[in-house]
């Protein structure tokens, strides 16, 4: 398995974003430079996986949203993990994705 440094980056990037928070800000909060921020952000840098964590700390994210896209800590993780990749999959899969959720809807109300 290759690390595309470039989808990580561009998580830390949305991530800041949606706590309103400047490169700079980051920068400071992690002591490195501004620079240094926007070429982990452009996937220019790879960066290392303890200020990854530092990252997801102070972003309020889990560690594995960055490198997976899935964000653990949310309540609807699972969800939006099964629509992500319930998304990729060819007509035929998806319908026999919906035959196999019913099936175990029906077995949970013990039919």
């Amino acid at each position: 398995m290759n690390v595309d440094y470039s989808l990580i980056g561009t998580r830390i990037k949305q991530a800041r974003k949606s706590c309103n928070m400047t490169q700079e800000h980051l920068a400071e909060k992690l002591g490195v430079s501004i620079g240094y921020v926007s070429q982990v952000e452009r996937g220019i840098t790879k960066i290392s996986l303890d200020l990854l964590a530092s990252i997801s700390n102070i972003l309020n994210r889990d560690l594995c949203y960055f490198v997976s896209g899935a964000n653990y800590m949310a309540a609807n993780y699972m969800e939006e993990e099964l629509i992500r990749e319930f998304s990729k999959l060819s007509t035929g899969n998806k319908q026999l994705v919906i035959q196999i959720i019913g099936l175990l809807r029906k077995n949970e109300r013990g039919e």
